[in-house]
């Protein structure tokens, strides 16, 4: 991850250089030489953001299918008959 710094006045001058910035890790916008701002990739915001994702996105990720998944075998009086009393 590679951390960008630019004044308020570069950043107005080219956006276009600061969104480059942003697809490498985070940009810090400065005012007066103190940071003011934060531009992120939306990916990095979505992570940042905490939404857990759905699980079609969870069983869409690559190597999803590599992962190994055993569960364990509940023993404690399954299947039972029904108690209609």
């Amino acid at each position: 991850m590679v951390i960008t710094t630019l004044s308020s006045r570069e950043f107005n001058q080219d956006v276009g250089r600061a969104k480059r910035a942003a697809k490498k890790g985070p940009v810090f916008v400065t005012d007066r030489g103190r940071p003011s701002h934060v531009l992120l990739s939306i990916e990095e915001y979505r992570k940042l953001n905490g939404k857990p994702k759905s699980i079609v996105e969870l069983l869409a990720m690559p190597g999803a299918d590599q992962v190994e998944f055993e569960p364990p075998r509940i023993l404690t009086g399954f299947p039972r008959p029904a108690d209609f009393s």
